[in-house]
């Protein structure tokens, strides 16, 4: 009985401090200036770059009005970021494997440009002192914000990463649209993220697109049986033809609105992926599934504690990596490569 009584407290504890970083009924944003673990910290660059928040979703909110779809995209691109070598803004690294890698090839060149502009504008105003990693984790979070979810603050203070991750490490880490709810729960603990934080994170599929090949499974040459008939009888003409790999919507009901909708999609059998899906027929994960979609502030304050929370994988911090000049290159080929553009130029106006 002790062990329950000290229990509660913690939780609740705990419940206050997430609420605290989510945005107060009267629309105003608490930023709890308390250092957190791995060396991050809310308000990080309060005395470097005080203006870095109002930077970056003054831009993204230009960008996400033009094209709807990157916000999932920049969504997803973190979440591959930490979960393969921990979020480092490895997956930004042109020569990194894991850019070329099926789960990351997909991604435009657009959606990596977004980032190296970003950089572009917080370095023109604070100078090199903000992270491309920093920077991936604040566009993730207007992701949310910017589609119609929650509003709340992220600790700061990640450096960039200086090595790549080893071939086919993507394939080990990221979970596949195919995956059963155990794989999933199994890859999602590795990073220290539990089961409510594992169904909260899956619903970031409440936005973006998918490929007929992430589900052709559940369509040919029969139906899965925990899909829905009718989303069955409209899918399944549409991918008919795999050498066209034709895109749909993830949450039809909503697809470019960050809500709880995707929980009620999983309840009327009407996810895409097997990975979603089974997320309502695992007894495990079922419970929470119906909770979420019942209640969305539930599934925001969740999600926000979950996101801030995978945020922390792997980060470095203090002396640890680097800031990147720019963040699709290590600082070490970058300046090698600057070098060698001048001695060109030199050797060029020699010539003349």
């Amino acid at each position: 009985m002790a062990k329950v009584k000290s229990f509660t407290p913690l939780l609740f504890i705990s419940f206050l401090l997430l609420a605290s970083c989510l945005s107060s009924s009267n629309g105003e944003l608490f930023k709890p200036n308390v250092t957190i673990a791995n060396g991050l910290e809310f308000g990080y660059y309060r005395f470097t770059c005080p203006q870095v928040d109002t930077l970056v979703r003054n831009y993204l909110t230009q960008v996400y009005r033009a094209d709807p779809g990157q916000a999932a995209a920049i969504l997803r691109l973190q979440s591959h970021d930490c979960f393969v070598q921990g979020c480092d803004g490895s997956v930004l690294l042109d020569r990194s494997p894991e850019r070329s890698e099926i789960p990351n090839k997909h991604f435009k060149q657009q959606t990596f440009q977004i980032i190296e502009t970003l950089r572009q504008i917080v370095h023109t105003h604070c100078g090199r002192v903000v992270s491309c990693s920093d920077l991936l984790t604040l566009a993730a979070r207007d992701a949310v914000f910017l589609t119609g979810g929650p509003d709340f603050t992220v600790p700061l203070g990640r450096r960039d990463g200086v090595t790549f991750p080893r071939v086919n490490q993507t394939f080990e880490d990221l979970i596949a649209p195919t995956a059963k709810t155990t794989e999933i729960l199994t890859k999602f603990a590795r990073k220290g993220l539990n089961l409510l934080d594992t169904v909260a994170l899956s619903g970031a599929h409440t936005i973006g697109i998918a490929r007929c090949s992430s589900f052709r499974e559940r369509l040919f040459p029969t139906r899965d049986p925990t899909m829905e008939i009718s989303l069955y009888e409209k899918l399944r003409p549409y991918c008919a033809f795999p050498e066209f790999d034709s895109l749909t919507w993830l949450d039809f009901r909503s697809p470019f609105k960050f809500d709880n909708l995707y929980f009620v999609d999983l309840i009327n059998r009407q996810g895409l992926f097997t990975s979603d899906q089974d997320l309502f027929e695992d007894p495990r994960t079922r419970g929470t599934v119906i909770n979420f979609a019942n209640n969305e502030f539930q599934f925001f304050a969740s999600f926000a504690g979950a996101l801030i929370k995978m945020g922390t994988v792997g980060v470095l911090t203090d002396g640890q990596g680097e800031i990147r000049a720019r963040c699709n290159m290590r600082n070490s080929d970058f300046f090698n490569l600057e070098s060698v553009l001048e001695k060109d130029k030199n050797s060029s106006s020699a010539a003349i």
